[in-house]
């Protein structure tokens, strides 16, 4: 096993013997205990990280004190924390595999950066890979799901997938390595422990060779994806333009893509859109429905705005109602924009300016404090270079103005009339006269 432990590493080039310093996941269980004989046999750079979750009482105490003792012994570093598993669950709402998982990779990622650490191991190997394959299969995760347990993903590395469950037993006895049991291993209300006690013994009994045709099928779909990944890494390049955050794309170039569903669940899944929603966004387009449309996940907003598709983070409500003051003496402001203020009284070689980020008030007219708002149902004002007064909702229309980008105009106003569109047009009854004597200036960064 050893040897093949080397050649898997040379072939998916996981790790260097002499330059990476590796960090790895041991549970004390039998294969991350024959995952640690063989890196000791190595002779690396490492060091062993151990994770107490308290999920099953003295024994997990027993597995952290195993570990410890293991470390001692062989006067390997040692990295060990313990877990309210129960209260993260309880505040995160999230299932206890989930939990388990969120906690130690973030505690993986401190101790990594605060100790030099280049590399993760972790003891997955080839029966874990096709476990997982068929959670994701039944799951319905889509290509991305099917490809098993990768080698390698960013820090993490996987060194022991070339080889199995029975290996590492074998492997085990003939080398003495020390063990501890998980209880919760026999237990098959856990969807794992099901396929693995109950689904995989049968598919071996239709199937000897499972274990050898399923790796094969895995490796052919991982390289599948790798031609799949292509195109649609291409498609969304052309497709997809970020606006300042904003992903905006153009509806009829997407109609046009076909299968259109599987292009939607490869761009929009990115954004959490579960396959409800992809499948509710697909009828939408299908049946031209009604501009202002939106579907939610739980972080973004995909907004059906006339030509275009748009995707943009939610907000927090609370954020885009709150309003804010300026008053006349107030020279910066940092929120809800960065301005510079100023009030200007020699007007002897004032000069108008063109920017649209510029604008200059008759100081007289203006009813301090300034508020700073967004727009509302019925706001109307008076257009620069227009005659008479004009519904807000009018002027964003002629503007091409998207739903967000309404949501996002800023208004400044006096009183309650808006003198400025902030960024796009002044209000005429508050411009520059021959009669203004003092000249109130805003430039926006």
């Amino acid at each position: 096993m050893y040897q093949e432990f080397l050649q898997y590493n040379k072939d998916n080039s996981l790790f260097n013997i002499k330059t990476d310093k590796i960090l790895l996941a041991v549970s004390g269980g039998i294969d991350s205990m024959v995952m640690a004989d063989l890196f000791a046999r190595l002779g690396c750079n490492y060091a062993i990280a151990h994770c107490n979750f308290h999920l099953r009482g003295e024994e997990s105490d027993r597995d952290e004190q195993f570990v410890t003792d293991y470390a001692t012994k062989n006067n390997i570093p040692l990295f060990k924390q313990s877990f309210d598993t129960y209260s993260y669950m309880s505040e995160n709402k999230k299932s206890l595999e989930m939990s388990a998982r969120d906690l130690r990779y973030e505690w993986f990622d401190k101790v990594m950066a605060e100790n030099g650490f280049t590399l993760l191991a972790t003891a997955h190997h080839g029966d874990d890979s096709a476990e997982t394959f068929l959670i994701n299969l039944l799951r319905g995760t889509g290509i991305a799901g099917l490809h098993g347990i990768l080698p390698k993903s960013n820090k993490i590395i996987r060194p022991m997938l070339f080889t199995y469950r029975s290996k590492i037993v074998e492997y085990s006895k003939k080398h003495n390595i020390p063990y501890v049991e998980d209880s919760t291993n026999s237990d098959n209300k856990f969807t794992r422990n099901k396929i693995r006690n109950e689904i995989v013994p049968l598919l071996r009994e239709i199937s000897p060779n499972y274990e050898t045709i399923i790796r094969k099928d895995i490796e052919r779909l991982r390289q599948t994806e790798q031609v799949f990944r292509t195109v649609i890494d291409k498609t969304k390049q052309e497709l997809l333009i970020n606006n300042n955050g904003v992903i905006k794309i153009e509806l009829e170039k997407l109609k046009k893509l076909s299968p259109l569903h599987i292009y939607l669940y490869e761009i929009f899944s990115e954004y959490g859109f579960n396959e409800t929603n992809i499948n509710s966004i697909c009828k939408a387009l299908e049946e031209g429905t009604a501009s202002g449309t939106q579907f939610y996940s739980e972080k973004y907003r995909l907004i059906i705005d006339r030509k275009h598709l748009l995707i943009a983070k939610r907000e927090d409500g609370n954020a885009t109602k709150q309003d804010y003051t300026l008053s006349a003496y107030q020279t910066n402001l940092t929120l809800p924009l960065r301005m510079h203020c100023e009030i200007l009284r020699d007007l002897n070689f004032i000069k108008i300016p063109k920017s649209k980020n510029i604008a200059m008030f008759d100081y007289d007219l203006l009813q301090f404090p300034l508020t700073i708002r967004h727009w509302k149902q019925g706001d109307l004002f008076f257009p620069f270079g227009l005659r008479g007064k004009q519904k807000l909702s009018d002027f964003f229309t002629r503007n091409k103005y998207s739903l967000l980008d309404k949501e996002r105009q800023w208004l400044l106003c006096s009183g309650k009339d808006i003198i400025w569109v902030m960024g796009e047009r002044i209000d005429d009854r508050y411009r520059i006269t021959n009669k203004t004597k003092t000249i109130f200036k805003i430039e926006l960064d």
